[in-house]
């Protein structure tokens, strides 16, 4: 129940701030105090926080149904006296206050205050925030209520055996927290009927017969308050060491039945009312929850309620149901316990998930056989002591909640409700907005309670409503000013039956037979043009909050005019009836066109430096590249160099038309920068040059910056060249003729020689082809020639292949 109050209030402030948000646009913009079209004060309270309701009886134009019901500052300004205004606003009032206390213990215990104030009154009016702080302190030696529940099954020998003297170990170490410290005992094991335990006969005396690793144990039970709540922590030892574990059938343990009637047992288990109260719950297993007892037939769902008998045990153990968790959180916070999960590490998930669930709960992971109990009790107790959380009980659902926590670091967080890391003394305040979003019946008072988890200390809140207006004190009846037949309250009539008027002064017959022609226009047009009502023979306008309205039909208003960029006739007209009548100097339908053309000639004294026209006081630029407020800046017009360099001479050499100081000042406002060598790479730069006086020649850069400034960037000093030197020229003349001649020598000298090369190479090689003597003359004959003469003789004697034939 408190994890659900705790996410609504969270869901409330959001609703808050998306309402608050939207009705402080609807002001800035549309005025919903007149839309709303209220016709009594109560109903013009209801449409929102800032409108207010003028009672004067006087207020408002002749003729005119003047709506009563706007923003404060407008009903004054509409002439309201601010006596007869009605605007009621929230607000808180503390009703006790007492300081805080920084000591728990000694002779003021029972006048311990950790909350600051105790009691405090709201008024609020329906969609008007009012806030109020809250102080918590933790105080110093506060007393402490410790009771030790333990799980007694099978499996937590060990851990029985390792608490046997925890008693008095527990109070040493407790002393050193608290001077007032109490201890007390309980133990658990499960509902004593099937499934969850051993039923059988044999069983019933003892659930571990037949179990040889232990034979004897004592039977199932819910919850037995074994030692209430003592500082004889002896006595803890000793109910201890009388115990013995018992046995159950399934896993889970019935330890929230435990839990429960160790919470609203009060009385029994002795709990204080001025103490910090701890239960610490000592398990190995999970626990059953709501609906595991329809397994063994259990349909009633568990009462809340104390159920120990005479002997302090749980006596509705197999009559109910195991608890929720819901209602195992509200019994916790109602009796301001702290709940201590000590559990194994196999376990310890579950039961953090749990602690989400039940505000106030922390959970310790408990060593096998119990071996660091006391450790792990020092450690969530500090733990607890170290946070603050505020808790919201009976929240009426007509009020939305905010918190903004300040913790001790100073800062102020919006949204939270919980302050962690304290020290004891540390002083953590919460502001807390309400707000209330409708008016219940009148009279109603309602009431809440604001109090820290865990703490006995509380702040009570009571609350009722501002939903009627003061004036309604004085209302009349048949008054004289309602002409004897209707009530007069709050600046108006409230007519009888019958009839009707301002001032109840049309009697509802004679309206009837009223020929409404009268009231209108023209045939087959609105009663007074749809903008107001016709009463006795006459139109009565409607108000506006966007102007007035008028006119013998309601036909005319002063703001039904063309606009301009928003702006009723451009703010430079009037409008009347429907039609923008220009001030001198402006024309056009919305009067936004200036006849004016000052604005248009540039520094030169040429409209729009001759590149555009001037329309509406305006350059508009007609050459392709021209922009500026007079069409002055042209990087790619033909001119565009030409304008430029007056100004470079008048700048950087006092020289050209504009070298009068006055005059180069005000033409040329250019930023000039002045370089070595010009960067030409720049695509958006205009390469400009020209020749002065001394036949030099000057190069400047043209370009336009981001800001729409103009940058030009020149050479420091004009480019000139030299007179050539005469000697220089002869020797340079004579020098190249000489290399000529000489080139053409070296080339001759050249071909020559190739030549004598090429005809000895062929004389050579046409002398190693003759086949004669050098000493003979080839030509030369001898003067005697000899010839043979064969006789016959010599030719048979001749042999053939040295034979004789």
């Amino acid at each position: 129940m408190m994890w659900s109050l705790w996410c609504c209030t969270h869901r409330a402030a959001l609703l808050t701030c998306i309402v608050v948000h939207i009705f402080s646009q609807s002001v800035r913009g549309l005025n919903v105090c007149m839309s709303g079209s209220a016709t009594s004060c109560e109903e013009c309270l209801l449409i929102n926080p800032n409108c207010a309701w003028c009672a004067q009886e006087d207020f408002g134009r002749a003729r005119t149904l003047t709506s009563r019901c706007d923003l404060s500052q407008n009903l004054l300004k509409r002439g309201c006296e601010a006596r007869f205004i009605e605007n009621p606003r929230s607000v808180s009032s503390i009703l006790k206050n007492k300081p805080l206390s920084s000591k728990g213990s000694g002779s003021t215990q029972y006048d311990v205050i950790q909350i600051q104030p105790q009691k405090i009154s709201l008024s609020l009016r329906p969609g008007d925030q009012t806030s109020f702080e809250v102080q918590v302190r933790p105080v110093e030696d506060y007393p402490v209520d410790l009771y030790y529940l333990m799980d007694l099954s099978l499996s937590m020998k060990d851990d029985l055996d390792t608490i046997r003297n925890l008693g008095t170990k527990l109070a040493e170490e407790m002393k050193k927290l608290t001077s007032n410290f109490r201890l007390g005992f309980g133990t658990f094991v499960d509902k004593n009927m099937s499934p969850f335990s051993y039923t059988a006969p044999k069983y019933q005396e003892n659930p571990c017969n037949g179990y040889k690793p232990f034979p004897n144990c004592v039977p199932s039970f819910g919850f037995r308050n074994l030692l209430s709540l003592t500082d004889k922590v002896d006595r803890f030892n000793e109910e201890v060491q009388k115990q013995m574990v018992s046995r159950n059938r399934d896993a889970p343990e019935g330890g929230f039945d435990a839990i429960l009637q160790a919470a609203v047992c009060r009385e029994r288990i002795g709990w204080r009312k001025e103490a910090y109260h701890l239960l610490v719950f000592a398990t190995d297993d999970v626990p059953h929850l709501a609906l595991d007892g329809k397994l063994a037939g259990l349909v009633q769902p568990h009462d809340g309620q104390c159920h120990l008998n005479d002997k302090n045990e749980y006596s509705a153990s197999t009559k109910m149901d195991y608890p929720s968790l819901a209602l195992l959180g509200e019994k916790l916070a109602e009796n301001n316990i702290f709940l201590i999960f000590a559990v194994t590490k196999r376990h310890y998930v579950l039961y953090k998930n749990f602690t989400a669930l039940i505000p106030g709960t922390t959970v310790e992971i408990l060593d096998q056989s119990s071996k660091n109990i006391i450790q792990l009790i020092v450690t969530a107790y500090n733990n607890i002591r170290s946070k603050v959380e505020l808790s919201v009980w009976d929240h009426p659902e007509d009020l939305n909640l905010a918190f903004t926590a300040t913790c001790q670091d100073g800062q102020s967080l919006s949204g939270l409700r919980k302050c962690a890391d304290l020290k004891i003394g540390d002083t953590v305040s919460f502001d807390i907005s309400v707000d209330a979003r409708s008016c219940p019946p009148s009279g109603t008072q309602k009431s809440f309670t604001i109090k820290p988890v865990g703490f006995k200390d509380r702040l009570e809140v009571s609350v009722d409503y501002r939903c009627d207006c003061g004036c309604t004190r004085y209302t009349q009846t048949n008054s004289s000013r309602c002409s004897s037949s209707g009530t007069y309250t709050c600046g108006t009539c409230r007519c009888e039956s019958g009839y009707r008027g301002a001032h109840c002064e049309c009697e509802e017959g004679d309206a009837g037979s009223l020929n409404l022609s009268a009231c209108r226009e023209a045939e087959g047009k609105q009663v007074c043009s749809g903008r107001g009502e016709c009463s006795c023979n006459q139109c009565w306008c409607y108000e506006s909050e966007f102007g007035k309205i008028y006119g013998t039909f309601c036909e005319c208003d002063d703001f039904s005019c063309a606009r301009h960029k928003g702006i009723l006739c451009s703010g430079h007209g009037d409008c009347h009836c429907g039609e923008c009548k220009c001030h001198a100097g402006y024309i056009g339908d919305n009067c936004n066109c200036s006849t004016e053309t000052a604005p248009c000639v540039s520094e030169d004294g040429r409209m729009c430096s001759g590149r555009g026209s001037c329309v509406c006081g305006r350059c508009q630029c007609t050459e392709p590249g021209a922009f500026g407020d007079t069409c002055e800046k042209c990087p790619t017009c033909p001119d565009a160099c030409a304008t430029k360099r007056e100004c470079i001479e008048c700048r950087l050499f006092n020289t050209g038309k504009f070298a009068d100081n006055h005059t180069c000042q005000r033409m040329c406002k250019d930023e000039i920068i002045t370089t070595e060598t010009l960067n030409t790479d720049d695509p958006s730069t205009v390469l400009c040059l020209y020749k002065t006086e001394n036949d030099c020649v000057m190069k400047f850069t043209y370009s336009e910056h981001a800001s729409g400034q103009s940058v030009l960037t020149a050479l420091r000093e004009p480019e000139c060249a030299s007179a050539p030197d005469a000697l220089t020229v002869l020797l340079a003349v004579v020098g190249s003729i000489l290399l000529v001649g000489i080139v053409l020598l070296a080339i001759w000298k050249l071909v020559i020689t190739i030549h004598d090369r090429r005809e000895f190479a062929r004389f050579q090689s046409a002398r190693s082809r003759a086949r004669y003597e050098m000493a003979s003359n080839p030509l030369y004959k001898q003067p005697i020639s000899t010839h043979p003469v064969e006789t016959v003789f010599q030719m048979y004697s001749k042999s053939y292949n040295g034979g004789v034939h």
